[in-house]
């Protein structure tokens, strides 16, 4: 398996050049040197770094820069709400400011110097914190926090604020959360509730109101982290360190935009490792959602094509609303890893049963039928005429006595049956209170999940209030889709974690001989000729076509006959990008004298249009397979990813297209081409052949493999098209685009 990425690390920017010159890199993994042994072959770690964030949450004592209480000012509300929060974390609470002698009471410290103890963290109620940083560093804290706006949310002179702010506080060793942060993490968390815990990330606080509101419905929450613009600790840092925690179920986040595109994914690994999921809300599916999410946060939002790519990688489950946020992540914290697979959706109303089980099937839940003694079972609660396949409709009636619970217990009993939904649309006492209580019953005697929606508007009955949301055990909604959301995240989830291997386990660790052969070829800040940018792809095992560069018709002649006709001449030039617009590719030419026709035709084109040739070549055509691309281009978060299309005329009409940020395995690179709506054509249609996917997959590597290697050298790298063969023929790159960085 080959594999390791980069994103915008500010480590080796030279990449395998280091490695290859025999001069050693020194990256950094958040704030620890990395042992050599963690290095992949960019020079990047390949491991991330857990910074030790319980001193922040859970602080011996504690500074506050700026305390006041005098009424009226913003600070003393603050002041109070920190004073609280340590008490209630064990924390001893000391107020800082120049000119008070206490504050609420409390003996005031003028300077940080003039602390009675050594403090784990300080926060700053100070509208510049730049010149504070190094009074921090003297009193040697651990964490700080800054509220401060005016950063890189503002534009470049902000932004340019922020990196002063950042560059100060690596010197002084400590790390920050914010600037443009706020008080969330000082949050009153319920301490009465049992189970494991949702932590949260917000880079706007407002956003985490939601999750942090389902506390009131007995969902447990651990932590709250509310990362602001991060100049220093960063959304990734919260998930590598919530990751560690036993006592975090799931992990939710809204995202605004990534700071480092590598740390995301080092931190994702990590928590796929452990099995924890990550359900994230990320702004930027839009031009104008990533515009406002810039100005709120100065972030890089990234290509979210590619975004949306890293996180199904890596198991970060991308949701869209707030609602779903909450939703999804209480499930995937709370429900055990399922038995079986299969779903099966109960209700006392036909309608209701055949409405939810179209919107499940069309969602890709398996609603599968169930077996014909399991039917023959319930037919013994159910009458004949009502449908129990699945979904399964009672009628009605049994729900109002024994039968009810009966056909519940019948249904988890199933080995087939993983997940029990029961739609319940509106209350209709007594039979939907006495359903409720059926299915919380079953669910306590039950290992499968049992899932509820409620569909009243209202929310007060006691039904729901009391009997549902009582329930650990039981999962309630309120609607159809987001029962559904929750559910099919739930399944890809667990199966996603059984099979998972991090590829940045088998990540190369020194460059190929390859990477050696090729360093003669690049032309930085210049495009390669169709030449070069073949003999690129042949040092790295891709296989081009038979071909000859020549500078004459004779030579061209000569070229043809040992090639082997019908041939295909194209110009070969630095400064060509789209030879077939100007007219500087024949194909097809089966003598001699065409290809010495071809030869001046192509040569004069050049000359006209003013373009300067390294010769022109000569090549076997390939003409029976389907037309792929396969290419690299540069994130600004994530750096070099590997695309794979339909390609040839189609690539730019289509836009059939799947992308993978590496390091990534062989099993990602097979999903991407089940991620084309045009795979048909890879397995043969109307009485063609099935292509050899198995080569196609080959190239996909090596690609990846070369933007691995020359990630920093290659702006671009396009092989289109790609001719894919019949299976067992491999695959043919017939040309290629370069351009260096």
């Amino acid at each position: 398996m080959l594999g390791s990425t980069h994103g915008t690390l500010t480590t080796d920017s030279r990449r395998a050049r280091v490695i290859a010159c025999g001069e050693q890199p020194s990256p950094v993994v958040h704030g620890r040197p990395a042992d050599v042994d963690d290095l992949d072959v960019s020079g990047r770690p390949l491991y991330a770094g857990v910074p030790d964030l319980d001193r922040f949450f859970r602080p011996g004592s504690v500074a506050v820069v700026g305390a006041s209480d005098a009424e009226g000012r913003p600070n003393t509300g603050i002041t109070r709400q920190l004073i609280a929060w340590a008490e209630r974390v064990g924390a001893r609470l000391h107020p800082v400011h120049p000119t008070r002698q206490s504050v609420f009471g409390i003996p005031c410290s003028p300077s940080l110097a003039d602390l009675p103890e050594q403090v784990d963290l300080a926060v700053l109620l100070v509208g510049d914190p730049l010149p504070v940083i190094g009074e921090l560093a003297e009193a040697k804290v651990k964490f700080a926090v800054a509220f401060a706006s005016g950063f890189a949310e503002t534009g470049a002179e902000g932004a340019a604020a922020q990196a002063h702010l950042a560059a100060a506080v690596r010197r002084a060793g400590l790390r920050l959360l914010g600037p443009n942060t706020n008080l969330n993490a000082f949050e009153k968390f319920r301490d009465d509730l049992d189970g494991p815990a949702i932590a949260l990330i917000t880079q706007s606080g407002h956003q985490g109101r939601p999750v942090f509101a389902m506390q009131e419905l007995g969902v447990r929450l651990s932590h709250w982290a509310p990362t602001g613009n991060e100049a220093d600790l960063e959304t990734a840092d919260f998930i590598s360190y919530f990751s560690e925690q036993p006592e975090i179920g799931a992990i939710a986040c809204y995202v605004e935009g990534l700071k480092d595109g590598r740390s995301f994914l080092l931190a994702a690994d990590r928590a796929a490792r452990r099995g924890v999921p990550v359900v994230a809300v990320k702004v930027g599916r839009t031009e104008t959602g990533a515009r406002t999410a810039a100005s709120h946060t100065g972030k890089l939002t990234g290509a979210d094509t590619v975004v949306d790519a890293a996180m199904r990688q890596y198991g970060v489950i991308r949701v869209d609303g707030l609602d779903e946020l909450q939703d999804t992540a209480a499930l995937l914290a709370r429900a055990r890893a399922p038995r079986a697979e299969g779903v099966v959706v109960y209700s006392i109303s036909g309608g209701t049963g055949a409405h939810f089980a179209d919107l499940a099937t069309a969602a890709g839940l398996p609603l599968p039928h169930l077996s014909a003694p399991k039917q023959a079972e319930l037919h013994q609660w159910i009458p004949e005429y009502l449908s129990v396949t699945n979904p399964v409709d009672n009628g009605g009636h049994p729900v109002g006595d024994w039968r009810g619970r009966k056909i519940i217990d019948a249904i988890l009993a199933d080995p087939e049956v993983g997940v029990l939904i029961c739609p319940i649309t509106g209350p209709f006492p007594p039979m939907s209170d006495k359903l409720a209580q059926d299915l919380v019953d079953a669910a306590e005697q039950s290992d499968k999940l049992v899932c509820v929606v409620w569909g009243s508007p209202v929310g007060t009955e006691t039904a729901y209030r009391e009997t549902l949301l009582g329930s650990s055990k039981v999962a309630t909604f309120r609607t159809f889709a987001n029962c559904i959301t929750a559910v099919r995240a739930y399944l890809d989830h667990h199966r996603f974690v059984a099979a998972y291997r991090s590829p940045f386990d088998e990540a190369p660790r020194t460059p190929s001989p390859s990477f050696r052969k090729t360093q003669a070829l690049m032309r930085p800040g210049q495009q390669l000729s169709e030449h070069a940018a073949k003999q690129l792809l042949r040092a790295y095992g891709i296989r081009v076509p038979r071909e000859q560069l020549v500078t004459s018709a004779a030579a061209a002649v000569r070229a043809a006959s040992l090639v082997g006709y019908p041939v295909v001449m194209k110009a070969s030039g630095a400064q060509i990008a789209h030879k077939t617009e100007l007219g500087l590719v024949k194909i097809g030419l089966t003598s001699a004298s065409q290809v010495r026709d071809a030869y001046r035709e192509l040569t004069d084109i050049a000359r006209y249009e003013g373009i300067s040739l390294d010769g022109v070549l000569v090549c076997q055509m390939v003409e029976r397979g389907v037309e792929m691309v396969v290419g690299v281009t540069h994130d600004q978060l994530f750096g070099p990813t590997v695309t794979v299309g339909l390609g040839g005329v189609l690539v730019e009409v289509l836009r059939d297209a799947a992308v993978r940020v590496p390091p990534f395995g062989e099993d990602q690179a097979r999903g991407m081409l089940g991620e084309l709506r045009g795979r048909a054509l890879l397995e043969g249609v109307r009485g063609g052949p099935p292509v050899d996917v198995d080569a196609l997959i080959e190239v996909v590597m090596r690609v990846q493999r070369m933007a691995l290697e020359l990630g920093d050298d290659i702006a671009e790298l396009d092989i289109n098209p790609l001719m894919v063969l019949p299976r067992g023929q491999g695959a043919v790159a017939l040309d290629a685009l370069v351009v260096c960085r």
